[in-house]
């Protein structure tokens, strides 16, 4: 099956050489050089994925990304940035973006990122999008914990663990009453947690349930991810329930 991309890169030499490389490896591609006509291309090709710079002129890629999800466009979004400060990262995924590469990257870094958030995409059933079939990975420190936790998945297919309420096929999420705003990643992330609720989970199982790809004991995008989601769901005045496990992974528990 071959996929489109649209590629939104304001560098010149970069673009090109992306191009080349996408379209030798079997992608359909749209490349464009600013933020304009990427929103236009979105709107008239509906690529299956979007590459995008975060930085180009006038309208640059985190205002693209912003503008696609208040459109409820939810197509995966791999944004390409200069910035390695976590701050930068976060606020890309605060836009909306999936997933992220840092410049300078190898181009076969990208081709497995676009291969994960594409495999994503095109599994459509929440199982394979939010680990409902995954195995999970039990600790000794968790050992035993998930059958003495209350986590219960009805038949419709509505996850509840704690206050937590996920229903996976609206792919929406409440602590309590209060409903939470997610994006893709972050409900992904948020429902495997949950249906695994009182085992910890370590990096490589998260990484290959949620992105299909083990970035390495080097990466961030994880951490950056769960710190994110714990500002959405372990709110002030709250009981904190996302866990970290240091030096095996994540738990989602009531303490």
């Amino acid at each position: 099956m071959t996929h489109s991309v649209l590629l939104a890169e304001d560098d010149r030499p970069i673009r090109t050489a992306l191009e080349r490389a996408l379209t030798l490896e079997g992608y359909e591609v749209t490349a464009v050089a600013d933020g304009i006509q990427a929103l236009a291309a979105a709107h008239r090709e509906r690529p299956d994925v979007i590459l995008l710079d975060v930085m180009m002129p006038g309208i640059d890629g985190l205002q693209v990304c912003q503008v696609l999800r208040a459109e409820q466009d939810r197509t995966p979004i791999l944004m390409l940035t200069a910035r390695v400060e976590t701050a930068d990262r976060i606020a890309g995924l605060d836009a909306g973006a999936d997933d992220y590469v840092v410049k300078p990257f190898e181009v076969e870094e990208v081709f497995a990122r676009l291969r994960a958030l594409l495999r994503r995409t095109t599994a459509g059933a929440p199982a394979d999008e939010g680990g409902a079939g995954a195995a999970p990975v039990v600790t000794d420190e968790a050992e035993g914990a998930g059958e003495a936790y209350d986590a219960r998945v009805a038949d419709s297919g509505v996850v509840e663990a704690a206050d937590l309420r996920i229903d996976g096929p609206s792919r929406r999420a409440w602590r309590g009453e209060r409903e939470l705003e997610l994006t893709r990643t972050e409900f992904e992330l948020l429902e495997l947690l949950a249906r695994n609720a009182g085992i910890v989970l370590d990096h490589s199982t998260i990484y290959d349930r949620i992105w299909g790809y083990d970035f390495g004991p080097g990466s961030k995008n994880l951490a950056v991810y769960v710190g994110y989601l714990r500002r959405k769901v372990d709110v002030p005045g709250s009981r904190p329930l996302i866990h970290t496990v240091r030096g095996v992974g994540y738990v989602l528990r009531e303490d």
